[in-house]
């Protein structure tokens, strides 16, 4: 991406979801489909590439979820009939996230309707290639725990068309998406495999809980 001149700030890409040129254009595809439409909640990550997914998500008067990045404080909650509407812009940052979002408990959460992803790669059965950290599918098995998602709960990513690949290994762990939008197509994966059920608590580690609370806040919601 960097020797296309495709790479936007933050730089390198490396060790990151990348921002890319035409953003923006891909955010607006996303907002035009019929599963952004019909959502009342979506969940979108922290990431810089997403910034303008988040502003469409506030500007069409959706509530939005924002994890904290690397999980850290759980998940912001966005009510954008609780925002001055000049203020909705940059609340879409994460600076502006922390500022004008609620940290709610998870028993408080609602239902999400749909998920915004960001990516690294996705190839195009909809295997999804992250910054290798697992927040992502963390962020997602928290949810399925709950029961705020489903199999059936689309997810979405926005990329440059060169983060697309022809294949991508798969774990137990990965969700796959079902719809891959870039600034000049949106491409309908078929899913081959099923979502995680939830979080695969074997695979976490002590650092895990230490350095994300909020999985102990799910333990102790799960096991009452």
């Amino acid at each position: 991406m960097e020797e296309s001149s495709v790479a936007r700030f933050p730089k390198l890409v490396a060790g990151r979801i990348p921002n890319f040129e035409g953003s923006e254009k891909a955010a607006q595809k996303l907002i035009g489909l019929e599963e952004f439409q019909r959502a009342r909640v979506v969940k979108v990550n922290p990431d810089s590439p997403q910034t303008h997914v988040r502003r469409g998500v506030l500007l069409n008067e959706k509530m939005l979820i924002m994890p904290t990045p690397r999980l850290r404080r759980g998940f912001i909650l966005l009510d954008p009939t609780r925002i001055p509407r000049n203020f909705l812009t940059s609340s879409s940052t994460i600076r502006g996230a922390f500022k004008y979002g609620k940290f709610f408990p998870l028993g408080e959460l609602p239902e999400v309707d749909l998920i915004v992803a960001g990516s690294v790669a996705v190839s195009r059965d909809g295997v999804r290639v992250g910054k290798g950290g697992g927040y992502s599918e963390i962020e997602y098995g928290i949810l399925r725990e709950l029961g705020l998602v489903g199999e059936e709960t689309p997810i979405f990513t926005t990329v440059h068309d060169l983060q697309i690949i022809g294949s991508a290994p798969r774990e137990e762990h990965d969700f796959v998406v079902d719809a891959i939008i870039t600034p000049n197509k949106i491409v309908r994966t078929e899913r081959k495999y099923p979502q995680p059920r939830g979080i695969i608590w074997e695979k976490l580690s002590k650092d895990n809980f230490t350095a994300m609370p909020i999985l102990n806040e799910l333990k102790e919601i799960i096991h009452k």
